[in-house]
């Protein structure tokens, strides 16, 4: 394959590139797809069981945007014939004045997103007492929720790729990209590729690659985070499972506390932090939990004593690529 001239050459085989190279091979546009590492590896971002996807951003951009996604992943899980999107309410939850609780309210007028909002007796009234918020806060529910199963997505977006004529490699890291008459992608390797327009998508290592081929600094901080599952007592397992009314759910305040429903793991409920340390996704540390006294606090009081909170039962590493603003970054460079 030396020196092959594509139209399209995508690098980094996350969810981002590998539905970036669907999405172009679908167009008829002969693409490329380049992973440093194996397909649906664990060193990234798009690994594990489950995302949560909701329409309810502080910022109002995101809205259309979600909802457009909504009929794409459906699209493309059509096209498959495997489910990775799987529905359920989602349930934002803070103190009534905290300004992302009342962001968030805001878009939902703004954009007429069908919406509940409740006071702390409602909430545990229509999540029959799972729920436990205190007295001044509220719960805002909407029914565009629900589960994206990460890996499975991945897997997806590189068999459609494939079966619109992609070409998919993975354990080649990219070492440089030119300009010359297009782009030109040199690889560790010594293989040389080169393609019409180049889409760089390699999340937490971006300023790596891009520092050494541009010079340009763009502020993405990788950072380790952690995913935790935490144990349902006994006899209660069945109020958390999806498919039923427990939510997915964001906790706004002093630590931001998401989670889903039962999924992955029979009896077994994803709570997370959203956070955690800078890293160099290089030399990842695979080190503690951020805020886990926070964590196992929030548990014991919104949940009641019904979940565990002594001790996460399963703890996976994942990486965040942050900006300052937590926007995404889609740009063209040079």
């Amino acid at each position: 394959m030396e020196d092959s001239q594509f139209d399209v050459i995508i690098i980094g085989a996350g969810v981002m590139g590998s539905s970036t190279a669907y999405q172009a091979a679908k167009r008829g546009l002969k693409t490329l797809l380049l992973e440093q590492f194996d397909f649906l590896h664990h060193r990234g971002s798009s690994h594990g069981e489950s995302r949560t996807i909701r329409t309810t951003y502080l910022q109002p951009h995101y809205y259309p945007l979600v909802i457009q996604s909504f009929k794409l992943w459906k699209e493309a899980q059509a096209q498959v014939g495997y489910d990775v999107y799987f529905k359920a309410q989602h349930l934002d939850m803070g103190q009534f004045n905290d300004p992302t609780i009342r962001a968030v309210i805001e878009n939902c007028h703004k954009h007429n997103i069908p919406h509940q909002l409740l006071n702390h007796q409602q909430v545990a009234e229509k999540f029959a007492g799972k729920f436990n918020l205190p007295e001044n806060w509220v719960g805002l529910t909407t029914e565009h929720g629900g589960i994206l199963k990460p890996t499975k997505a991945v897997a997806m977006f590189q068999t459609l790729a494939y079966k619109n004529g992609a070409v998919l490699k993975d354990n080649t890291k990219v070492t440089d990209i030119k300009n010359d008459n297009g782009v030109v992608v040199l690889t560790a390797s010594g293989e040389t590729f080169r393609g019409k327009k180049c889409v760089v998508t390699v999340g937490a290592w971006a300023n790596k690659l891009l520092k050494r081929i541009s010079g340009v600094e763009i502020p993405i901080q990788p950072i380790e985070t952690h995913v935790c599952y935490w144990r349902i007592k006994q006899g209660h397992e069945g109020k958390f499972v999806i498919g039923g009314d427990f939510p997915t759910f964001a906790s706004f305040g002093k630590v931001y506390v998401y989670g889903t429903p039962t999924l992955e793991f029979p009896g077994l409920i994803k709570v997370a932090v959203h956070g955690g340390r800078v890293c160099d996704p290089d030399k990842r540390p695979w080190g503690s939990v951020v805020m886990m006294n926070e964590l196992k606090e929030w548990i014991e009081g919104r949940f009641g004593g019904i979940v565990d909170s002594s001790e996460p039962v399963v703890k996976q590493s994942c990486m965040y690529s942050m900006t300052p603003d937590e926007d995404f970054v889609i740009d063209f460079l040079g």
